[in-house]
């Protein structure tokens, strides 16, 4: 059961983290053609959801948002207080 959560767990994550990836492509495409854009929160609901390292790489390999210190300084912050927070999971699970 437990190796069941773990994949589950594992194949959430990859998603976040892809979508976050592709959306901060999808807005940098958008951007340089001038179309609509994804609203900013759009953009963090993912990070903030587990897609945060997905997101942090889209934003360097797209080289959007680098900018924008809200962008620049929070999603880090946000995958520091991800791992903050499975840190902390995982101390008190594994005891």
């Amino acid at each position: 059961m437990k190796q069941y959560v773990i994949i589950i767990l594992i194949v959430y994550l990859l998603i976040m983290n892809l979508i976050g990836f592709i959306l901060m492509g999808a807005d940098k495409k958008k951007a340089k053609s001038g179309a609509w854009r994804i609203p900013e929160k759009t953009l963090f609901l993912p990070a903030i959801l587990g897609g945060s390292i997905g997101a942090i790489a889209g934003m360097q390999v797209f080289r959007h948002k680098t900018k924008h210190w809200y962008f620049k300084y929070g999603m880090p912050a946000i995958l520091i207080l991800q791992l903050i927070a499975a840190a902390a999971i995982w101390y008190f699970v594994a005891k």
